[in-house]
């Protein structure tokens, strides 16, 4: 069986004009039709997240400058995982229906996430899943 969540560091293609970085093909793929892109900041501390999709398949880049962790479940009857992040940089995470998820910002610096979803927005679709 595939796995529910995917986590990719992406490497850094930059140059001296800065940061540069690529999303992988599979990554393209996992999504299809992008239906709605989100972007949001982490504040040192706090947490995003902390839900599930129905249907909804998602991307989410993060970038970080400091410390973040990231934390789902491959369904409700599984445990939970996390991963820590400690390299500055960027990383692409693919999650599929049903997975909880959430990340946080371990760090002392504002963190970014740009979201990419195969369907729309829809309140209804994001079960809210408190674990962290």
């Amino acid at each position: 069986m595939e796995p529910k969540v995917r986590i990719i560091e992406l490497p850094d293609l930059g140059d001296a004009r800065g940061y540069s970085f690529t999303a992988p093909a599979e990554a393209i793929e996992f999504v299809g039709a992008i239906q709605d892109v989100h972007f949001a900041s982490v504040l040192p501390g706090a947490v995003r997240g902390n839900h599930f999709h129905l249907r909804r398949r998602e991307a989410i880049v993060i970038f970080a400058q400091s410390p973040w962790s990231f934390h789902w479940d491959e369904g409700s009857a599984t445990a939970p995982q996390h991963i820590a992040i400690t390299r500055p940089g960027a990383t692409l995470i693919t999650v599929a229906p049903g997975a909880w998820h959430a990340v946080r910002n371990d760090g002392n610096q504002v963190m970014t996430l740009a979201a990419f979803s195969s369907e729309p927005y829809d309140p209804a679709e994001t079960v809210a899943r408190k674990l962290i």
